[in-house]
């Protein structure tokens, strides 16, 4: 069964979006664990503050209720930073469905430090009493532990009704980081296996050497590639049509692969272009390399230009060292300029030639008109080609070239 690229990569991009989901819950999560401590901290203070309500100086009475109003002042804010807080516990609103019953320890607490402020400001008024101070000292204080135990005990309670929060907290935490860890493992495994298929699939196509009895093909999309590629290898697999040493077209598979192809490219393009290369200082008169060097540098010129070639495009060696190329483009610019890339594509070879200079070719462009026969067309080329040889080398000469040049 073939796989469809396309869906792959859309599934892909959906699992993407899921691990990036995952992991802003994960960061959800640790957040809200950071406001769980400073919960705990909260609390911790007031219990603190609480007990500094109770060991005031007595001998500044002045300045003991100075500091006694700044601290309950403090006390009430801590309250309203934990209710405030409260607002970013997704968690515990949603999942533990807590909301009612926090809420209700809040204002229990806020209850219980109001009633110990007010017994703690009673005690500090009893000391500058001189009228049954003592029995009125002994009930204020007796008031102020009183209401000293309350409250610690109820923040207490908060502070361990928080760690159960936490534990419970914790179990689906603990749940959601091992299903998130499965889940990202297996889509991790099963799109990297994909994914390698998938460049197992391109470099079978582009390699030169397939075997397509052997090799499995895995995409949709490469298996329709690899049958028109097919049907391209079977034109040519005529040996009368090809040429022996490069593997492309000679004259007759060029001419036979025109006529296959002229009515798709008359539909489809706007300009038909043929042009004409040929090897600089390299003809069959004058033989400059060996055997092996010479068929070396013709294949590694055939391949330099099958890298350009479209399922319009024709190309062909027409002679020991001329390759004619046909190619069908939007537009006489285009194909110019792409012809032009070959050209240096070709210079820009390495070949280990007794003097070590580059190989290059020079050519003949030209624009096919429709009315024109293609042994027509591929005669005005080499004619240009012959004026191009003349003047200069490692170029491709068009029709203006040579009118800019007779100015």
């Amino acid at each position: 069964m073939k796989h469809s690229i396309k869906k792959i990569f859309q599934n892909l991009n959906i699992y993407m979006l899921l691990v990036l989901f995952i992991s802003f819950i994960a960061l959800a999560l640790t957040l809200e664990h950071q406001l769980s401590v400073n919960k705990v901290k909260n609390l911790n203070t007031q219990k603190t503050i609480i007990l500094s309500l109770t060991q005031l100086d007595n001998e500044d009475i002045d300045l003991a209720l100075v500091l006694f109003q700044g601290r309950s002042a403090q006390l009430n804010r801590d309250i309203d930073k934990l209710r405030n807080s409260y607002k970013y516990n997704v968690t515990g609103k949603y999942l533990l469905v807590n909301n009612a019953a926090y809420n209700e320890d809040l204002k229990k607490l806020r209850d219980l430090v109001n009633i110990f402020n007010k017994s703690a400001y009673e005690n500090l008024k009893t000391r500058n009493l001189r009228k049954n101070k003592a029995a009125k000292e002994k009930i204020a204080k007796e008031n102020l532990q009183k209401s000293l135990y309350a409250v610690n005990a109820h923040i207490d309670e908060m502070i361990i009704e928080d760690m159960r929060y936490n534990e419970a907290v914790f179990m689906f935490f603990e749940k959601f980081l091992l299903f998130s860890f499965v889940f990202v493992l297996m889509g991790t495994l099963w799109y990297r296996k994909r994914i390698n298929d998938i460049f197992t699939d391109i470099e079978f196509l582009s390699s030169t050497e397939k075997n397509y009895a052997e090799y499995q093909i895995f995409s949709i999309e490469a298996d329709a590639i690899s049958q028109r590629m097919k049907r391209k290898v079977t034109t040519t697999d005529n040996p009368a049509f090809m040429d022996q040493i490069t593997g492309i077209n000679n004259h007759k598979g060029m001419i036979n692969a025109y006529a296959d192809k002229k009515g798709m490219k008359e539909q489809n393009f706007t300009s038909v272009t043929v042009t004409v290369i040929e090897i600089d200082n390299f003809s069959k008169s004058n033989r400059t390399y060996n055997q092996e060097l010479t068929q070396s540098i013709l294949k590694k010129i055939a391949f330099t230009i099958s890298l350009h070639e479209q399922p319009t495009d024709i190309i062909a060696r027409t002679d020991y060292n001329q390759f004619t190329i046909i190619f069908s483009r939007a537009s006489k610019e285009q194909s110019y300029k792409d012809v032009d890339i070959i050209r240096q594509s070709i210079s820009e070879l390495k070949f280990k030639t007794p003097k070590g200079e580059n190989i290059t070719v020079c050519g003949g462009y030209v624009v096919k008109p429709g009315h024109t026969s293609l042994e027509e067309a591929i005669k005005n080329a080499k004619d240009i080609l012959k004026y191009t040889k003349s003047v200069a080398k490692n170029k491709i000469y068009q029709t203006k070239d040579i009118a800019e040049r007779n100015l």
